[in-house]
């Protein structure tokens, strides 16, 4: 099977994530969170370095549940920043 090759955007999304599990887990050591989510560390470890930047749902669910994080938070904190709103052609009229 060939995997597609990652877009930019999904690239950026995925060292995010990783940034945002990074922070979760705080002082607690990757292998105690790996462990408490039924993850490899080693698997754990790539997720948190963007190597894995589209981890399957229930293991993102399983790191949530074992950082203490919903499942809402972390989508919108991976979710890519929007464009910047457009000029209100109103306020330049004022």
């Amino acid at each position: 099977m060939v995997r597609t090759p990652l877009t930019p955007e999904e690239r950026r999304r995925g060292e995010r994530f990783g940034a945002l599990l990074r922070a979760a887990r705080g002082e607690r050591s990757m292998t105690d969170v790996a462990a408490a989510a039924g993850i490899s560390a080693e698997t754990l470890r790539k997720i948190e370095t963007g190597r894995a930047p589209t981890p399957a749902f229930f293991t993102i669910a399983a790191l949530a549940a074992a950082l203490g994080i919903s499942l809402d938070a972390l989508a919108g904190s991976c979710a890519a920043p929007g464009p910047e709103a457009p000029a209100d052609p109103a306020a330049d009229a004022a």
